[in-house]
């Protein structure tokens, strides 16, 4: 692990002192071939399941999470090329840089085998994370650099205090997880449940969850769409992983059904702050963050559940990436047609680039749990494990955001496809052999949807197993 972080970042380094853009694409292709490398070590190469300076783990979790994130960062990058065509140099390789250094750090929190070594490495997220927010250096971008600082620094230092506490309520002199997992049996329970709630609180700012979600959001909205892509799924992914690794340590307390509860209403919270802001919005990359906002609360509402909906909530986390990345990139082609992202003057897409708005308009259909997206699996057995547990309530509010969600996606995406334009139009600058590269992350997220390879089933039985 170690030689992996060390060859990463010395790319990443590389690429801040590159003198002409070609270069970066070679250093992006060098960068992408070491993390294939560094995955194939791990599924093929005899390190999975094995240990790293005793820092590191190559577990299920890290290990299915990290296949995911190659895929999506290298997506990123390479759109990220045509995106950023007209920047000036030095702009394109610091942004090209951060990427690289934030897909690193994020790789580090996902195979963090310490709570210590998680905190550092999802801390180093927000350095790489602003850097690429600012990328275009205008006021708004300054303004939405400084706050998702601000914010995360302070959520990541409310986690540290939860990590304390929980250490003391352990009473360990180590903080690998394996090791607080077995004494938190024997932990104070009040001080367990305060740990809890500061962690949910300090790591929801990465995983975009109530209550720090708005952070997120607002790095969407002001970083370039292709690095949206990555943060709203891979950085998010690690925000999600960093709580599940606390939810699976206090699983076998007294305080879990607690644990759950507070999931539950976290859950719930996000799911309506996601619906309800859907409709407020007037911006498709608010619009789309906001999406992730909802299909966080779900995740979560599937931890609170318990039982099957631990395996429906991984299930889902996993498809949502390769969904919402396909939908991210497909609005970087957008914005390369018109001059923003406003809801209500952009439109007649279909005519402009069919191929990217039969994208959008299948990612729409994907995203909101039509069958054959993937989902609507997930979203059926959390409803069936709320519906077994008697929780008729949530069984109805639930299925009542969902309709918002359902009836904002189909209203909003099909205005940009068919309503009359208002916008300044740039047709000929549509890359739509980019449309079909993001197709095709939607097109992978629908197979799943139809047939779950029986390796993936079996890694996610053993995330999911408490």
């Amino acid at each position: 692990m170690i030689a992996y972080l060390i060859a990463s970042l010395l790319i990443a380094a590389t690429a801040f002192a590159v003198r002409r853009e070609r270069q970066l694409f070679h250093i992006g292709v060098l960068f992408y071939a070491a993390q294939a490398a560094f995955a194939g070590m791990i599924l093929f190469g005899g390190l999975y399941g094995g240990n790293s300076t005793g820092w590191f783990r190559f577990d299920a979790p890290g290990t299915l999470f990290y296949v995911l994130l190659c895929i999506v960062s290298a997506f990123a990058y390479f759109h990220s090329e045509a995106y950023l065509r007209a920047n000036d140099l030095s702009q394109t390789r610091t942004y090209s840089a951060l990427v690289m250094l934030l897909t690193t750090a994020i790789s580090g929190a996902y195979f963090a085998s310490n709570l210590a070594v998680t905190w550092i490495f999802l801390e180093a997220t927000t350095l790489c994370s602003a850097g690429i927010i600012y990328h275009r250096r205008t006021a708004q971008t300054l303004e939405a650099a400084w706050k998702y600082v601000f914010v995360c620094s302070t959520g990541i230092a409310m986690a540290y205090l939860g990590i304390l506490l929980l250490a003391a309520a352990t009473d360990c002199e180590s903080l690998d997880y394996g090791v607080v997992a077995a004494a938190a049996t024997h932990g104070n329970a009040l001080y367990l449940k305060t740990a809890f709630v500061l962690i949910l609180c300090g790591y929801s700012c990465k995983m975009e969850l109530f209550p720090l979600h708005t952070v997120g959001i607002d790095a969407n909205f002001a970083a370039p769409s292709p690095a949206s892509a990555l943060i709203s799924t891979g950085l998010v992914n690690a925000g999600f992983l960093a709580i599940f690794r606390v939810y699976k340590l206090l699983a076998s307390t007294e305080v879990f059904p607690w644990v759950r509860s507070v999931l539950l209403i976290v859950g719930v919270l996000s799911l309506a702050i996601g619906a309800l802001f859907l409709r407020r919005t007037n911006n498709y990359k608010r619009f789309l963050s906001y999406s992730t906002v909802e299909n966080m609360g779900i995740a979560a509402i599937g931890l609170g559940i318990g039982g099957i909906g631990v395996w429906a909530a991984v299930f889902h986390v996993v498809c949502h990436t390769l969904i919402k990345s396909s939908l991210f990139l497909q609005m970087a082609v957008v914005r390369q047609v018109y001059n923003g992202y406003r809801i209500n003057r952009i439109g007649d897409y279909i005519h402009i680039n069919r191929v990217g708005a039969v994208g959008l308009l299948t990612g729409m259909v994907v995203l909101v749990a039509f069958p054959p997206s993937p989902l609507f699996v997930s979203e059926l057995m959390i409803l069936r494990g709320t519906i077994t547990d008697g929780a008729w309530w949530l069984v109805a509010g639930m299925l009542l955001l969902l309709c918002i969600v359902i009836y904002s996606f189909c209203s909003r995406l099909i205005r940009l496809c068919y309503q009359p334009n208002q916008d300044e139009l740039h047709p000929s600058k549509a890359d739509r052999a980019l449309s079909w590269s993001a197709l095709s992350l939607l097109a992978a997220a629908m197979v799943l949807g139809l047939w779950q390879p029986e390796f993936l089933r079996e890694l996610i039985d053993q995330i999911a197993t408490l």
